[in-house]
């Protein structure tokens, strides 16, 4: 077929994308008129807290495996190579620590809003600025997450842009507002398995075209797609080892950590060992979905080879790459471009839907609740009212993303990164640094969003005033060089090109703005902290800090035992604690040290909040 041609959907297509936006209007309107009826906010915005483990695991890796990802992952490789698959290696700190660390602290204070221990920990100002940071950096992030999937549906098949977007935010917000939280997991569950199908089947088809899984592998070998380990340390190289595997890290933990969206599913959990194993089986989903999405830009590779359809002006982004490759490859396979179309949808869907269902959590909880007494009946509707207002909110939010000229997966990323990076800190500070007072949290904030917005803003505007991009400021696999350049004039352009003062600042790679940010909450706060007068252990509300030297001094300990088989050791202390046959137990005498880390009594601390 022509490549510069118009590219059209078939009936079939145009079905199965239909068949999508109607069976997730179904789930919604299914929950809204049964159990329940969503007519407490407990069943609202928590699902009367009795969700199992794996729809919610499913849900939390769908929450932010968006159509950021199916668009921005796939031609990231195929223009840069695999060196982005090493953010794989984030996924294993980022997701171990909230599951031993945020997510027991959260759940045993029985929270509803996740910003309900800024308050219990420092005081409600604390609160009310991570709460209102929280909903700026959710409404920038929906607006990517709307305009994406529409902005490459129109690009390849001609398809209205803003009819898309509104389409798919109008359905969302309505399940939404309607289904609550219940019909917001299990259509993140349904748009899930539509996602995984549509990328397998599109590499299957691929590799097809491409001549056999054989011919594919030395394309992209040949191609220099395939990247090593790239241990660079220079932290203005935008993709290394050390930007996505500890870089990521950060962004892991604002995301799966302390973010509303996904603290909220863990206390919809029946039980806290629920909350964590639904972290643990996040890990795997994310590896699968990473997987499917780099092997996406791989078979583009395979079969498009250095003739990018970028550079012979069929499309105007490498953001659009996907779903052309789709449209030209695949048309011949009828329905296959309309299952691809749904699964970018359902991502985007399953998006946008938990941000509204947060959004409107923590405004009720946060900025409603405290300042205003109402019946239950009213709560709950004010809530679906929340959501819908939140919808429209986000739709008006993606005609300004349609304004930035960037990747969008690094747009996405980057918005984590200088807004999530700061709220990390805010709750590290808390949960790790008994001393810190209320003071160095809200100046170690501030801090920390000055920081992010210098140097977030900085950089973009300093990349597009440039007319010439670093070249360490990008991932481009090149070929190997010719033999008449030398090593030493090779090292001397690398040299000039190297962003120096102020602009080698703004190069920081994006991946580094959360680690950047929320280290800088961390350090301005305990400095502050301490200039004002650290928080006396006795001040500090119980179960709202991580004991940390207690419990790694108990690991260290364990670890070093030697193994008695045929002998029992006699009883003795060790720092407070009794051992007998190995086994550290704790005497009477601290008992007072678990009271920092679990609540002696069941009743909920944010029962205690006056303001509640």
């Amino acid at each position: 077929m022509d490549p510069s041609g118009p590219k059209y959907f078939t009936i079939i297509d145009y079905v199965i994308f239909a068949l999508l936006l109607v069976a997730s209007m179904s789930i919604g309107l299914y929950y809204a008129f049964t159990g329940g009826r969503q007519s407490t906010t407990q069943e609202f915005l928590f699902a009367d807290r009795s969700m199992k483990c794996l729809p919610l695991s499913l849900s939390l890796m769908a929450t932010f495996q968006s159509a950021v990802a199916v668009i921005g992952t796939p031609a990231e490789v195929y223009t840069n190579g695999t060196q982005y698959w090493f953010i794989g290696c984030s996924y294993i700190l980022g997701l171990l620590i909230p599951a031993h660390i945020f997510i027991p602290v959260f759940y045993r204070l029985h929270l509803t809003s996740v910003y309900q221990y800024l308050e219990l920990r420092f005081c409600k100002a604390v609160r009310m600025c991570g709460t209102v940071t929280f909903i700026f950096q959710m409404v920038i992030y929906v607006g990517v997450g709307i305009y994406t999937p529409a902005l490459a549906l129109n690009a390849v098949t001609g398809f209205h842009l803003w009819g898309a977007v509104l389409a798919t935010g109008l359905v969302c917000t309505i399940y939404t507002a309607l289904g609550g939280l219940k019909a917001v997991v299990w259509t993140d569950v349904f748009q899930t398995v539509v996602m995984f199908t549509g990328q397998l089947a599109v590499i299957i088809v691929g590799v097809q075209q491409a001549g056999g899984l054989s011919e594919t592998w030395v394309k992209v070998r040949d191609g220099g797609r395939i990247s090593g380990f790239d241990l660079n340390p220079d932290p203005t190289v935008r993709h290394t080892f050390w930007t996505l595997g500890v870089g990521g890290v950060f962004l892991m933990l604002s995301l799966y950590g302390v973010n509303q969206a996904q603290v909220q599913r863990y206390l919809s959990s029946r039980t806290e060992r629920e909350a964590v194993m639904s972290c643990y089986m996040v890990f795997p989903c994310l590896q699968v979905a990473l997987m499917l999405s780099c092997l996406v830009g791989l078979v583009m590779y395979a079969c498009y080879g250095n003739n990018s359809p970028l550079e012979q002006q069929y499309i105007t982004s490498k953001d659009q790459m996907v779903l052309y490759f789709i449209m030209d490859t695949l048309q011949n396979f009828p329905g296959l471009p309309g299952l691809f179309v749904a699964c970018l949808f359902s991502a985007s869907l399953s998006t946008i839907s938990s941000a509204l269902n947060s959004l409107a959590t923590v405004t009720m909880v946060d900025l409603i609740k405290p300042h205003y007494s109402m019946t239950e009946a009213r709560a709950t509707l004010l809530s679906k009212m929340l959501a819908l207002s939140y919808g429209i909110i986000c739709l008006a939010m993606a005609y300004v993303v349609h304004l930035m000229n960037s990747s969008v997966l690094q747009a996405a990323l980057s918005i984590f990164g200088m807004i999530g990076g700061p709220l990390l800190g805010l709750f590290c500070l808390g949960i790790f640094f008994p001393c810190a007072n209320s003071i160095g949290a809200l100046i170690g904030l501030a801090a920390g969003l000055l920081m992010a917005f210098w140097v977030g803003i900085g950089g973009f505007l300093s990349r597009t005033s440039s007319s010439v991009v670093s070249p360490f400021n990008s991932t481009n696999t090149v070929a190997a060089a010719p033999d008449n350049i030398t090593i030493t004039a090779v090292t001397a352009v690398i040299d000039a090109a190297r962003p120096v003062g102020l602009h080698g600042f703004y190069s920081l790679s994006y991946m580094w703005y959360s680690a950047l940010n929320s280290s800088t909450v961390v350090l301005i706060g305990l400095i502050i902290s301490f200039m004002t007068g650290p928080t006396k252990a006795d001040d500090v509300a119980s179960g709202t800090v991580y004991p940390v030297v207690r419990t790694a001094r108990s690991l260290l300990y364990k670890l070093a035992q030697p193994s008695a088989c045929c002998t029992s050791p006699p009883e003795r202390k060790i720092d407070g604690h009794k051992e007998i046959n190995g086994n550290v137990k704790e005497d009477a005498g601290t008992q007072e040290e678990t009271e920092t880390f679990r609540p002696s009594n069941p009743v909920s601390h944010v029962e205690q909040e006056t303001s509640v």
